[in-house]
């Protein structure tokens, strides 16, 4: 009889350092899981699981759910229960993964491998909060809210811009080139490796701290008469979107939305223009049209709210280099011309001896 082998703890969220778009686009997503989930593009080694993992347990009693590559649409959404059919007995739902999610984190590790079916099933879940299965003979809908957060390397392909646009924020990672930064990474990483619990217990109370804030957020965010606006934050969301070239009107709803919960966390008595330039670059990122006007704001990173200053996001959110982070130079690439095979299918059929 084998025995299960413990799960690994996971690196403290607090702890995670040189990624502060990264950490304030999730912890975003974790106060409003409506917003759609997370796109984090990035080369391997940025820390993007970690992050996904960490951000897990800040949420009280939050399941992590992993999508694997070669999981079925049947063993995402749910299906017909084959032991009760088969049984004689009535007909009964067998909950996928969408429903073990469900109040946690779904991560999707290389999501643009995915079928588009699963892709579309869940982003549909992740922005209503619902898992909706109509197939066979099952008509069943069960609560499916969850923080979703997918990751792809854009050196093995991209999403189709349908299914971009429907990812609420997105986040895109660079190597860090710093050495200071990354001896700081790599020395806080073995500390963890060598000690996982004595690295945690070193960052318990910031860990605490966050929780208790996303706890706040989100009790504030639930409420319908908090954060008021006026119009100057619904001009300005209109200005950014226009001059980035989006299409529709999404991205108007989620940096509306991104505002909101940025001010939520803050503990602001409102939602104010300073949210929505924050908020702005992760919403717009992968939504820009090529050749538009419009630039990453200079965006301050998410603050301490205000009613307890010792709640703030990870250390390492601030600081000037942090304004350049997702911007990515184009890169040419050649284009060979392909000869015409007409020519040379004609010279075979002309070389090849007729039938008698």
């Amino acid at each position: 009889m084998t025995t299960a082998a413990p799960m690994p703890v996971p690196f403290p969220f607090s702890a995670i350092a040189g990624q502060p778009r990264l950490r304030q686009a999730l912890l975003l997503a974790a106060v409003d899981p409506a917003l759609g989930g997370v796109l984090i593009e990035g080369p391997r080694g940025t820390a993007k699981t970690t992050a996904a993992r960490a951000l897990a347990e800040l949420l009280p009693g939050a399941p992590f759910v992993t999508l694997p590559l070669g999981a079925s649409l049947e063993s995402l959404v749910g299906t017909l229960d084959l032991g009760q059919a088969l049984a004689g007995h009535e007909l009964k739902f067998a909950p996928g993964l969408l429903a073990r999610a469900h109040g946690g984190v779904l991560y999707v590790d290389e999501i643009n491998l995915l079928p588009d079916a699963l892709i579309d099933s869940l982003l549909d879940a992740a922005a209503s909060g619902v898992n909706v299965v109509e197939r066979d003979g099952i008509s069943h809908r069960h609560a499916a809210r969850f923080v979703l957060v997918g990751t792809m390397n854009p050196e093995e392909g991209t999403l189709r811009p349908q299914l971009l646009d429907r990812f609420g924020l997105c986040v895109q990672l660079r190597n860090i080139e710093d050495a200071a930064e990354r001896k700081a990474i790599v020395r806080a990483r073995l500390a963890f490796d060598a000690d996982p619990q004595g690295f945690r217990a070193k960052h318990a109370q910031e860990e605490a701290e966050l929780a208790d804030a996303l706890v706040r957020a989100r009790a504030r965010l639930a409420d319908a008469s908090a954060l008021p606006y006026g119009d100057a934050v619904h001009e300005a969301v209109g200005a950014l979107c226009i001059e980035a070239g989006v299409d529709g009107l999404r991205a108007d709803l989620v940096m509306l939305r991104s505002a909101r919960a940025l001010a939520a966390w803050e503990e602001a008595a409102a939602i104010a223009v300073d949210h929505v330039q924050r908020a702005a670059e992760a919403v717009l990122l992968h939504r820009r049209k090529p050749g538009s006007a419009s630039a990453p704001p200079a965006a301050a990173p998410m603050s301490a709210p205000s009613a307890a200053p010792r709640n703030a996001p990870p250390k390492g959110s601030t600081g000037a280099a942090d304004e350049d982070w997702g911007a990515m130079p184009p890169e040419p690439v050649g284009i060979e011309r392909v000869k015409p095979l007409r020519p040379l299918i004609s010279a075979q059929q002309q070389a090849a001896p007729k039938k008698a």
